[in-house]
């Protein structure tokens, strides 16, 4: 597979300008977090590769910025594939991790194909749609600059709230507008109703893939579906920079559990006509077992007290 954008060397500058410190051994480009109220450290190193993994030189760096273990999380490898039984091989001294954090089920689109072929396996409904907002006069235009910026942010903010889900502060996705936009990776488009914004998502584009990870919407003309507009026009704009899949981020764990609370964006992702997938698993690589449990003790509780207050 491809190398994940947030393995990339890119969002590794953007991590530290942001605040969070990035480091590469190899392959293999990890995050520095500091353990509250403790001299130690936990590495982060989301989607990997497995081939660029090399245990040898990761512990000296680890040891180096006094970490107590790094967390491989969501490795970017398909569970029954034969880089799967690379990587659990690879993995036979770690640790499962407790948890995941990036999304361990995805939806994958073939963007190689036409857009005619594109639209003939695409749900009718969202064929439909196109057509209707299309029709209703609804555009879709590419952000250029921090009033665009603006203007998605105000939107996923407001989905947000309105989702019930947790975001990071603005400055987050302005870090990453600053950095990506300026090398053409990271892109936003808008959808516009009689100069309205009805949604606008952010994209990446990096070794010929596509991401979705951001987006919102407004509740106002929801019937123009406009959501659907701007999805469309990524896939297209994909196309454009020969981007050969549309990676759309994430997935509910059964995509036909109508009570997960992603049912409805992965039934929407779904209609697109991509292919439901799931990862291998996490796992953490320990160099303080005592101090590892701990942590791991601490941050269930953590998590537990969020979901309560959620």
């Amino acid at each position: 597979m491809a190398c994940h954008i947030v393995q990339a060397s890119e969002w590794g500058e953007f991590k530290t300008a942001y605040g969070t410190t990035a480091f590469r051994v190899g392959g293999v480009q990890y995050t520095l977090h500091k353990i509250p109220f403790t001299e130690f450290n936990f590495a982060y190193a989301p989607k990997v590769s497995v081939e660029n993994i090399n245990f040898a030189e990761l512990k000296k760096s680890l040891q180096a910025q006094n970490c107590i273990a790094l967390n491989f999380d969501v490795p970017n490898v398909l569970k029954g594939s034969d880089e799967e039984k690379i990587a659990l091989a690879l993995f036979k001294d770690c640790i499962k991790s407790p948890r995941d954090q990036f999304a361990k089920f995805n939806v994958l689109l073939d963007t190689t194909q036409t857009e005619a072929e594109l639209l003939e396996k695409m749900h009718h409904k969202h064929r439909y749609n196109l057509k209707y907002a299309e029709k209703k006069g609804v555009t879709v235009k590419e952000a250029e600059n921090a009033k665009d910026f603006d203007t998605f942010f105000d939107l996923y903010a407001a989905t947000a709230v309105r989702q019930k889900y947790y975001i990071h502060p603005k400055r987050y996705y302005q870090t990453i507008w600053e950095k990506l936009y300026p090398n053409g990776i990271a892109k936003i488009l808008t959808a516009y109703y009689e100069n309205e914004p009805l949604a606008s998502w952010l994209f990446f584009v990096y070794d010929n893939v596509l991401y979705y990870p951001y987006g919102g919407s407004s509740e106002k003309f929801r019937n123009l579906n406009a959501s659907t507009l701007v999805a469309w026009e990524g896939i297209k704009l994909g196309k454009k920079n020969n981007c050969k899949t549309f990676d759309m981020w994430g997935a509910s764990k059964n995509p036909n559990d109508t009570t997960d609370p992603w049912y409805g964006f992965t039934n929407f992702k779904l209609k697109f006509g991509g292919t439901y997938v799931e990862y291998t698993d996490s796992y953490d690589f320990v160099l303080n077992k005592v101090a590892y449990d701990l942590f791991n003790t601490a941050n269930s509780l953590r998590w537990t007290l969020l979901k309560l207050i959620k």
